[in-house]
Parts: C-alpha cells; sequence; structure tokens
C-alpha cells in the first residue's frame, strides 16, 4: 500500500525551494547572468554563470526545442518514478535521499522549463584544476542523495530474524 512520504517530501520541497532561490540570488541581484560573468567567493570558489543544455556532464545537449521538450519529458518521467518509489520505501533514510533526489530534479526540471537550460553557477577550483563541472544546488542535492542511496544499498544490511526464533514448542 502507497503511503504519503511526508518528510521525503518536505526534503524535495526545501531542496526545490533553496535551489530555486539561490539561483534567483546569483543571477538577480548578485548578476551573474550571462556567459563569462563570474564573482570570486573565496580563493577556491567562484560563481560562474553557465548554461546547462544536457544533463550530466553535459550529455544529451538540447540543442532544439524538439529536444528541449525530449529531455524535460525524460526527466519529468525520471521524477515521477523517483516520487513513486519514495511512496513504496519503508526506510526513512532512504526516503529523504529520495527526497533529496527529487527536489533536485524539480529544479532543474523548472529551469529547463522557463529557460531552456538549467543555470549552473557554483564553480569549486583549486588553481586552475576543477575536481567537478561548475554545478548548482539542484545537482548537489541529486548527486548527495544518490551517493546516500548507493552507500546504504552497498553498506547497511538489514538484521534478517533468525528462523528458530519462530518455532514454537
Amino acid at each position: 500500500m502507497s503511503k504519503v512520504p511526508r518528510a521525503g517530501l518536505a526534503v524535495a520541497a526545501a531542496v526545490f525551494v533553496v535551489d530555486q532561490a539561490v539561483k534567483w540570488l546569483v543571477t538577480g541581484p548578485l548578476g551573474v547572468d550571462f556567459l563569462g560573468a563570474y564573482k570570486t567567493i573565496l580563493p577556491i570558489f567562484d560563481l560562474r554563470f553557465t548554461k546547462n543544455e544536457g544533463v550530466s556532464l553535459g550529455m544529451l545537449r538540447a540543442e532544439t526545442e524538439l529536444t528541449r521538450w525530449l529531455l524535460v519529458a525524460f526527466t519529468a518521467a525520471i521524477a515521477t518514478g523517483v516520487a513513486i518509489w519514495m511512496t513504496r520505501e519503508d526506510k526513512s533514510a532512504d526516503r529523504l535521499a529520495l527526497g533529496l533526489v527529487l527536489g533536485g530534479a524539480l529544479g532543474n526540471i523548472l529551469d529547463r522549463i522557463r529557460l531552456g537550460y538549467v543555470v549552473d553557477f557554483a564553480d569549486l577550483h583549486f588553481g586552475e584544476w576543477r575536481p567537478f563541472l561548475i554545478f548548482n544546488v539542484a545537482d548537489a542535492a541529486i548527486t548527495i542523495g544518490v551517493l546516500i542511496l548507493l552507500a546504504r544499498a552497498l553498506l547497511i544490511r538489514e538484521k534478517r530474524p533468525d528462523p528458530s526464533e519462530n518455532v514454537h514448542a
């Protein structure tokens, strides 16, 4: 039976709101809103405007209106799958991780619908070395959520009931 995963949905809503608010702050009041624009925040961190027309690592680039809307449909289908999974998940930690993924996906989907691309701006670097592509709050939430799900799937073992405990004399 499906249940309403309130905590997971609350995490998704919080990620969505924070993602959109930070994107607005960066591209609005801070003025980092055109290709080439940047502001140094720390010696290792800049706000640097980028248009991401693809998905992870710039793959599946949406270069036409048709591919843009196909990408919206594709990512919306994935988000729907994540939401359904969340309603069927029994473990609260996994529901919270799915909330991170869902909120991030919805934030990026809204960008793609409104703008035709996803706004990326977070540029972590050590000199010229960049361990990550330029990303946003939604990307970070998706990545953290997936890593939590993977770690839990690979490292956490649920205690199985001892069959001898069910023996009635």
